[in-house]
């Protein structure tokens, strides 16, 4: 039983997801045809906001839509879950972000993301509501990050994905930070310069938690049918954030993170796979 009620602030990206479900992924310069094309609300913000709704914490998403029709679209299941969408503001003149994502019938994905309004996110209008935690990717402008570090006082926790470089306060400032392996690779020996717990998953190995380069935790992922990856780091981020300033130990944390992260890939869309808490506490 969580020791309290967590509050968190996510700072990310609102997307619409495009999905097309291939026999396989396309080599570069091919065309596959006979697709299935569905759409379902997706970006890393969103995803995240969301799933830690579903995992038993209070939220509020800070992002940027367009002033479009896909902006409803892509809010839609924020709204019903009860994520606090005080914060998320149209931007006039800017389309609502689009991912474009290739699911092949194993679950893995490629994915081309349009940012649109994600990326009109304008520092001087930044407002962070009051909370346990923050929880940002890298999906929106590096500047909006850098000033919610900055000014945020509570537990901090950045996603640094997709990868990219990033200043230095980003990386002094975490209390957490979340990388795949790609990412870890991309960031290199840096990642353990910090003071910060850093969280590797390793897909159907599971993860990995290491800080100032020594490793503090390791939990295994259960195996799970996989339908869709998407979302599933999403998952896996809001639920370390959520049990973490529940009060759970970091070995309790990361077990219950790696099977929430497998509970999302049985489902497709990033959003509609997003496990619910009771869920993950039997699969625990």
């Amino acid at each position: 039983m969580m020791t309290k009620l967590s509050t968190i602030t996510v700072l990310g990206s609102v997307n619409l997801d495009l999905a097309a479900n291939v026999h396989r992924l396309p080599l570069p310069g091919e065309t596959i045809t006979g697709a299935t094309l569905r759409q379902f609300p997706g970006g890393k913000g969103a995803n995240q906001a969301l799933a830690a709704k579903r995992l038993g914490a209070n939220v509020s998403l800070v992002a940027r839509v367009g002033n479009d029709s896909n902006a409803e679209l892509a809010l839609r299941l924020l709204r019903e879950g009860g994520v606090d969408l005080t914060h998320c503001r149209r931007v006039d003149g800017a389309s609502t972000g689009i991912a474009l994502i290739c699911i092949d019938a194993d679950g893995e994905n490629q994915i081309v993301v349009a940012p649109g309004a994600n990326r009109e996110f304008d520092v001087s209008a930044l407002e962070l509501p009051v909370a346990d935690a923050l929880i940002c990717q890298l999906e929106v402008p590096l500047d909006v990050l850098c000033l919610a570090a900055q000014f945020f006082t509570g537990f901090l926790c950045i996603n640094l994905a997709p990868a990219r470089e990033i200043p230095d306060v980003l990386f002094r400032r975490a209390d957490l930070i979340v990388v795949n392996q790609t990412e870890a690779a991309f960031y290199g020996a840096s990642l353990h310069l910090t003071d910060a717990i850093v969280v590797t998953t390793l897909g159907a190995a599971g993860a990995v938690a290491h800080q100032k380069g020594k490793l503090i935790a390791r939990a295994p992922s259960p195996a799970v049918a996989v339908i869709d990856t998407t979302g599933a780091g999403d998952t896996f981020t809001a639920a370390l954030v959520v049990r973490l300033i529940g009060g759970y130990s970091l070995e309790d944390t990361l077990k219950f993170a790696c099977v929430a992260g497998a509970l999302a890939t049985t489902k497709a869309g990033a959003q509609p796979s997003l496990p619910m808490l009771a869920d993950v506490l039997v699969a625990c």
